[in-house]
């Protein structure tokens, strides 16, 4: 029981480092670099960001770890997993899986081209870097509601079926986010609804469908 708290206090506090980095770069630094001065903008690009992009990346690398040992410690993964029993961690871990993997193989290559720190073409870079941020703030609210939910929520008589949509949903959004384009999260306002508007969706499926 100790160590299992242990892994939990680190995975909420690596979590808030990390979606708390994930929050500043959309709500706050893009915005930001519209409006900044080509000297102001080159010098957080130069001293700010990097910094910035340390935080946000080892935050999500030890919020994935420990994530992985509780899904292990909760019974979710292994032999004995029960799906049926763990399906909101699932719908929580599904997203915020692809939301690390976004981060380590998306989101951080792309800027070190946007950074200048390895070569390639900057604005392709930095529109897939922003695709793949713009998602994982999409996916946020979802995550959150999948950990909360697995503890704090009963919805009663959920189906096998309307699990299963709610995963599409969220894998579908993944192959946009690598594949597709910004769409209604292009903004910050649009963003923060369509992240709200799919938890209410996926709490409408499960209870519904």
């Amino acid at each position: 029981m100790i160590l299992e708290f242990i892994f939990r206090f680190a995975h909420v506090l690596f979590g808030i480092v990390w979606i708390g980095m994930l929050y500043y770069f959309n709500f706050v630094q893009t915005e930001y670099f519209k409006e900044a001065e080509a000297d102001a903008k080159a010098d957080a690009l130069k001293k700010l960001a990097p910094r910035a992009l340390w935080w946000f990346r080892w935050g999500a690398m030890f919020t994935f770890l420990t994530g992985l040992y509780l899904l292990h410690m909760i019974g979710a993964v292994g032999p004995e997993m029960n799906f049926m029993a763990n399906y909101l961690i699932w719908i929580g871990a599904l997203a915020g899986i692809f939301m690390f993997l976004n981060v380590w193989l998306i989101i951080w290559p792309k800027q070190k081209v946007v950074l200048g720190l390895k070569e390639g073409d900057g604005p392709s870079s930095a529109a897939k870097a922003g695709l793949a941020s713009r998602t994982n703030t999409l996916l946020s609210a979802p995550m959150l509601f999948g950990m909360l939910g697995s503890k704090h929520l009963y919805i009663a008589d959920v189906s096998s079926t309307s699990v299963y949509v709610c995963l599409a949903i969220i894998v579908l959004l993944e192959l946009n986010g690598i594949f597709g384009k910004t769409g209604p999260i292009t903004s910050v306002k649009g963003v923060i609804h369509c992240s709200l508007g799919l938890t209410a969706l996926l709490w409408v499926v499960l209870a519904y469908v």
